[in-house]
């Protein structure tokens, strides 16, 4: 592990809200009113911490200043959803923990960092590197930016400072690849050796627009033998020419067709937050139904569940094109039912939405509702937001209110069901045996090496994106130049 030393940030606070994209999306402010809110937070911080005589910068490193801010954001909305934490809370750790702690199984189905083994930044035309190196993290202290992103990164804020227990090293978009599953591979095995065996998954990376088909279909086959990949990462919505393809149209149909004859039937599918400089028609889940329909021995995870940071979402709408209705609407098109081959995924959306109750509240209710509490999978989207401690606590502490349940017919979300969307529903999609992990679990790595690293995991308060319209405007300034369509 690293040994690299990160210049001091000033004092902040432990959950994450700000206006942090992870690339792909265009930054949306956070508002005046949830600004003013944790101003407040942060100024009582330090009242707290005098009253338990601890430092303001040590309070914030506790599971009761994050307790505090998970009060404040239940001040916003209208009731639809909020977090049970006690009152007492921020001056009492207990209280806190019993509210914020958990012992579920935690699996995040997606996962990424950057290779170091060579430029793939130094392209003509997108890659998420524009976006990573405008962002504070790039200045971690290292000799170049893409440094931040690596390896030790990647095992540091998933595993060591969070409870995450299982994870996807999810493929990236882009040509070169960001993350070429050669190196994907060796952090498996790195994770292997310094947390323990069998956490780490695989996933390959396909882009059947990127070339000709054969050269695809063969690279298809040869990832499947070589490395234990558990499903295909496809894009739809990325093409080097910004172009994307349809699942239901004939590239999307071989892909998909090859991928079940070399045997790994399952495909993570990028719908949703649009890629700056692509067609957004792409990524609207339109074709999802109709190709899960068409391949029902495929499985496919939809990850971002078609979510657009753009729309706010409410109740459902049967008739809408884009966001995580469009996905609804799609699958109940094809009949597929709860019980179908479609799972929805949370990564990136969970951590847009915990700042806005209400509207996390519809977002989870229309899922349970239309997919079921067995066809939803939990993903972060690390390590562009740190570690993902912030968001297990707060999705451990939300609650659907009554009023929406009563209203919209929106389920509890039970310890039960949220077990399940942590980690159960993960585990049976990705092959894991469960009771074999769990004795892995209480013998391997993962306590000694978070022992090591510093005790019990705490949320970092860093995040790893564009935080304003300037920054993403800037960075698609500089895509433009590299790419010789700006003077």
């Amino acid at each position: 592990m690293s040994s690299r030393t990160r210049p001091e940030s000033p004092p902040a606070l432990p959950v994450k809200i700000d206006s942090t994209t992870n690339g792909e999306y265009w930054p949306r402010p956070i508002g005046a009113r949830l600004q003013g809110l944790l101003d407040e937070v942060l100024v009582r911080s330090g009242e707290a911490a005098r009253r338990l005589a601890m430092s303001r910068r040590a309070y914030l490193g506790t599971t009761s200043a994050a307790a505090a801010v998970f009060l404040a954001l239940n001040q916003l909305g209208c009731r639809g959803g909020g977090y049970a934490i006690p009152k007492s809370a921020p001056l009492d750790g207990d209280a806190a923990r019993a509210a914020l702690d958990g012992d579920e199984l935690i699996f995040d189905v997606q996962t990424h960092h950057v290779t170091q083994t060579d430029d793939w930044w130094q392209v003509d035309g997108p890659n998420i590197g524009q976006f990573l190196k405008t962002t504070t993290q790039a200045d971690c202290g290292d000799d170049h930016w893409s440094k931040c992103f690596a390896r030790d990164d990647y095992v540091r804020e998933v595993f060591l400072n969070s409870d995450t227990d299982l994870a996807v090293i999810s493929a990236l978009w882009g040509a070169p690849s960001p993350a070429p599953i050669e190196d994907m591979a060796e952090t498996q095995e790195r994770v292997d050796e310094l947390v323990g065996k069998g956490r780490a998954f695989l996933h390959a990376g396909v882009y059947p627009n990127a070339g000709a088909f054969e050269a695809v279909r063969d690279e298809m086959a040869d990832r499947s033998e070589q490395y234990p990949v558990k499903a295909w990462k496809l894009y739809p919505v990325w093409g080097p020419e910004g172009t994307g393809y349809f699942l239901d149209r004939e590239l999307g149909q071989r892909t998909i067709a090859h991928g079940l004859e070399v045997g790994v039937k399952l495909f993570a599918v990028h719908k949703g937050l649009p890629l700056p400089g692509m067609d957004p028609k792409y990524t609207r889940p339109r074709d999802v139904g109709p190709a899960a329909r068409e391949h029902p021995d495929a499985t496919f995870l939809i990850y971002h569940s078609g979510y657009e940071d753009d729309r706010t979402e409410g109740p459902y709408d049967p008739k809408a094109e884009r966001g995580v209705d469009a996905l609804i609407r799609s699958v109940k098109e094809a009949e597929l039912g709860r019980e179908g081959n479609v799972y929805a995924e949370l990564g990136s959306v969970w951590r847009e939405v915990l700042k806005r109750p209400d509207e996390a509240a519809h977002v989870l209710g229309k899922l349970l509702v239309h997919f079921g509490e067995d066809r939803i999978l939990w993903g972060t989207d690390g390590i562009w937001y740190g570690s993902p401690q912030d968001q297990i606590q707060a999705f451990r502490a939300f609650e659907i209110s009554e009023e929406y349940q009563e209203r919209f017919g929106y389920p509890a979300l039970t310890p039960a069901i949220k077990a399940k969307i942590f980690g159960l529903n993960a585990a049976r999609v990705y092959g894991v045996d469960l009771e074999g992990f769990e004795r892995r679990r209480r013998t391997d790595e993962v306590g000694g090496a978070k022992e090591a690293w510093g005790g019990a995991p705490a949320p970092e308060p860093r995040t790893y994106g564009p935080k304003t319209r300037r920054q993403m405007l800037g960075l698609l300034r500089r895509e433009a130049i590299e790419r010789g369509h700006l003077a």
